[in-house]
Order: C-alpha cells, then sequence, then structure tokens
C-alpha cells in the first residue's frame, strides 16, 4: 500500500490529495481560477497536517499534466516536479481525460473537456484504455465521435449529452489505477499541450 500526494491545477479546480496509510485526505475547489499560483502549497502543507504525515513518507508524487489551463499545467508540473526534486521522489503522469475517464470501469466513453469557441480537448477510452489519442477537435467532429463513444466530462457540454462526472475521485480513481506507470524520471512530468496557446497561435 502506498502513500502519496496527487494535484490537480489543469483547469479551474484544484485538487490535492494525499493517501496516507490507507487512509484518503483531499482538498477540493471546484473554481480556484487564476489562484492556482497563490494556493496550490498552502493546500498541500493544509493537507499534510490533516493527513498527520510529512511529505518524506510519501511514496510518490502524481500530477494532472493537461489538457486544459496552460497556465494551471504549468504551476502544478513545475510544483510538483519541484518537490520530488527535493524531496527525492518518483513521479507519476496523470492525464486530465483520466481524471475524467476513470470514474467508469467497462464501456467506450470519450472524455471532453471544452476548450471554448467551437473547440474541444477530446481523449477515447475502452474499457479504460486509450481507444481515441488526446486530440482538439472542433463542435461537427464531436457529434461524429458521439456516435461511436458515450460523452463523459465534469462539466456540462453546451449543446452535447454528456455524462458528469467527479473530477476529484476520477483523480484518485486514476491514480489508484495507473501506478504501474510511476517513475524515477521527474522529467516524464511534461506538460501535455494539445495545440499552441493563444499567444503561441497569434504570433
Amino acid at each position: 500500500m502506498k502513500n502519496y500526494l496527487a494535484v490537480d491545477t489543469s483547469g479551474k479546480n484544484l485538487t490535492v490529495i494525499i493517501k496516507y496509510k490507507g487512509k484518503k485526505f483531499s482538498f477540493f475547489n471546484a473554481d480556484c481560477g487564476t489562484f492556482h499560483s497563490v494556493k496550490v502549497m498552502p493546500v498541500i502543507e493544509e493537507t499534510v497536517i490533516k493527513a498527520g504525515c510529512s511529505l518524506d513518507e510519501m511514496d510518490f508524487f502524481a500530477c494532472v499534466i493537461g489538457a486544459g489551463s496552460f497556465t494551471g499545467i504549468r504551476i502544478g508540473v513545475s510544483t510538483v516536479k519541484a518537490l520530488a526534486f527535493a524531496y527525492k521522489k518518483k513521479v507519476l503522469p496523470i492525464t486530465s481525460f483520466d481524471t475524467v475517464a476513470y470514474n467508469k470501469d467497462k464501456g467506450k466513453y470519450l472524455a471532453v473537456i471544452d476548450a471554448k469557441h467551437n473547440g474541444y480537448y477530446v481523449c477515447g477510452y475502452t474499457d479504460k484504455k486509450v481507444s481515441y489519442p488526446p486530440s482538439f477537435i472542433n463542435g461537427d467532429e464531436l457529434s461524429k465521435l458521439q456516435s461511436e463513444y458515450s460523452l463523459i466530462s465534469f462539466e456540462k457540454i453546451d449543446g452535447f449529452d454528456a455524462i458528469i462526472t467527479d473530477i476529484e475521485q476520477g483523480l484518485y480513481n486514476a491514480v489508484e489505477e495507473k501506478q504501474g506507470d510511476i517513475t524515477e524520471d521527474i522529467n516524464a512530468l511534461v506538460p501535455l499541450y494539445i495545440r499552441k496557446s493563444q499567444a503561441e497561435e497569434g504570433r
């Protein structure tokens, strides 16, 4: 039974989970917005205190690497990489699609993250195995995929019938089930940028 810290700052939410001695301790803020940079370390420290542990007792650190907010992803990845380096811990990269899809067991589900302006980040899963690679698509393409996959998201998708899932529970489930991907290489925590940022696209 492994102890771990898991962090998600890839979207509007801020999620921190500590699993310690078989018990789960968590913090979840559904609308952290632009405050990830000032809140993530204090929240990690608060959750450590709540769990009654130290970060040195963790076996590994997990981090959501995207897709999602470019700034949020960078904050989470840089924070967890710094902690892993400081405490000499292994790491586990988790995608934001995993946090959506791992709420379901069997079936074909398309994890959807609304990127706004008729754009969507998607990744297809068949029985929790990736069957459609992480992509950035438009509404017409999403409509076509809906004939093959059940849409699943952590928020309502305007114009589409999507299953709404629990992003905090999904992070916990994904970390629990993907521990075979734990690595000593902290550089495995690389942001998953499926498309360029608006600033880069404007160049």
